[in-house]
This record gives structure tokens, sequence and C-alpha cells, in this order.
């Protein structure tokens, strides 16, 4: 199975030779391809050959690119996910509006609490109280939008009542950071079984081509704050922590594993919730801090 997240940082050129990924910069290095999960060009002056990048969709490498500053820009994604993308899109289309409104809720409710436990570690009781009402307040759709009320309390908690997710500075672009690196992975995991990431369960933007995506990355999306609020980050070190947090030590139905791994796993069995009209049998990543 693959495991290895690698990062180019300097200018080189990348070809693809006998099952190997091999870097030609000042000295040369090769990598065997099937050890590859991920690929981070963070280096604008890096060249693939068209050989390498057929055999990193053939195997469904996540490969990410980044611009002048090393912030992700976008990802390579092959047209064929699985042998049966047909049939899992026809499933995908014909999801039932009561069943995407029920995971929503349970994706909703499943993000609140884990933001709570981020208040809860900054000793924000008083802000944590009023997520745990919101939390108990989600309905199908989340309709009355409990979502955004409890992101409200949540960052002006965390981050001052000046703050805002729009504003230009430091902590913005560290979890925008942090985010881009979970919404890659689990586009990678959603094309690769068959599925398209255009099509979500509550995101609707036509200019989107990840909102489903963007719907099943949201109970995530406290790992990355925890990380930041802990100042695990810094300008330093933010994008290499970033990227090692796919390789950190989380739970999944009881079994402690790779965030990379926990992720297809939880994708997984969102996606069967749905094809199963079962919404209510998603399991998520669970993750403690120490």
């Amino acid at each position: 199975m693959a495991f290895r997240t690698i990062t180019v940082k300097s200018r080189c050129k990348l070809e693809y030779s006998l099952n190997y990924l091999v870097c030609r910069g000042e000295e040369e290095k090769r990598i065997l391809l099937d050890e590859i999960s991920v690929l981070i060009i963070q280096n604008t002056g890096v060249s693939l050959t068209a050989a390498l990048v057929a055999e990193l969709l053939d195997r469904k490498v996540k490969v990410i690119f980044c611009d002048s500053k090393s912030n992700p820009k976008g990802e390579l994604i092959p047209y064929y996910g699985s042998f049966d993308s047909y049939a899992k899109i026809k499933i995908q289309i014909g999801w039932l509006d009561s069943d995407k409104a029920a995971l929503w809720k349970s994706v909703v409710e499943r993000k609140i609490q884990n933001q709570r436990k981020n208040l809860l570690h900054l000793a924000k009781d008083e802000a944590a109280e009023k997520l745990g009402n919101y939390e108990k307040e989600v309905q199908d759709g989340d309709a009355s939008n409990r979502e955004g009320h409890a992101a409200k309390v949540y960052f002006n908690a965390l981050f001052g009542k000046d703050f805002s997710r729009g504003k230009d500075c430091d902590v913005n672009k560290y979890l925008n950071y942090g985010y881009s690196i979970l919404l890659s992975s689990i586009n990678r995991v959603v094309k690769s079984f068959g599925y398209l990431t255009e099509l979500g369960i509550h995101h609707i933007g036509e200019e989107n081509p990840f909102n489903l995506s963007c719907d099943l990355m949201e109970p995530l999306r406290p790992y990355v704050d925890r990380l930041v609020i802990d100042k695990a980050v810094d300008e330093g070190n933010f994008k290499k922590r970033f990227v090692s947090m796919l390789e950190d030590k989380v739970v999944f139905d009881g079994a402690n594993m790779y965030m990379d791994n926990a992720i297809r796993l939880y994708v997984q069995s969102a996606l069967l919730a749905l094809k199963e009209n079962k919404p209510s049998k998603v399991s998520f990543v669970e993750y403690e801090f120490l």
C-alpha cells in the first residue's frame, strides 16, 4: 500500500523509469512509485514528463501543484476513478434528497462536536456551551443553519471578535493551507471510488468542482484548527506540518491508523450509507490531542 508523501521543493525534472519516479536535479534520486500516496510539487520550476503524469494518474497518486508562494493551487484528478464509474455516477445522481439531508445533519453535528472540543481545550466554556446547544438543534439539511451560527461563535472565541475567515492574516493563511490538504485527500478518494466530486449533498456551487469533497471534509476542519491554536504551526513550518498531517495517527471504528487511511474509510462509509439509503450508518474519523 502507498504510504509516502513526497514534496519536491527544488527546481528539477521528474521522469518515469521502470516503476520509479526519477528526480533529476543537482543529484539524481529514485523513489518507487508503489510507495507514493501524495506528490506535492512546491516549486514552479519543476517539470514533469507526460509518461510520469500518466503513471501517476493510473496509480491514483494525489498530485498537488503549488504557486510561487508554495500555496496549493490545483491537483491532478483522473477521468476514470474505478472500473464501474458509470454505475456509481448513476447511483450518485439518484441519491435521495431525504438521505442527503440526513447525512448533512450528521456531518454538521460531528463538526460542531469537534469544534466544541477545541473550545473546551482552551477553557472557552461559555462558547463551548453555546455550541453544545447548537448541536442539539441541528435539523435534517441543517435547515436553521446551526453550522453558520456555531462557526461565528467558534472563530470569535478562538481568534477574537475582529477575526473573520475572509481576513488577510497569518491565521487564515495557515487554515487555508491545512484545509486545502484535507480537501485534496478527499478528492482523491472520491474519484478512486468512481464518484463525481462536483455533485454534493449540501454544497451546490456551480463553479465549485469539489462540492462533495467540501461536504465531507467539514468534520475534519477542526483538526486543522487545533494545530493552529496549539501553535503547532508557524511561518517556518506550517507547510511541512500540514503535509505530514496525513500521517498523523487517528482512530476509525476502534482501530488506530494514519489520517490518510482513515479519510479513505470515512469517505467510503459515507458513500455506502447513501447508496444503501442508510445515512445514519456513516462512521467518522475520531481524533484526540495530547
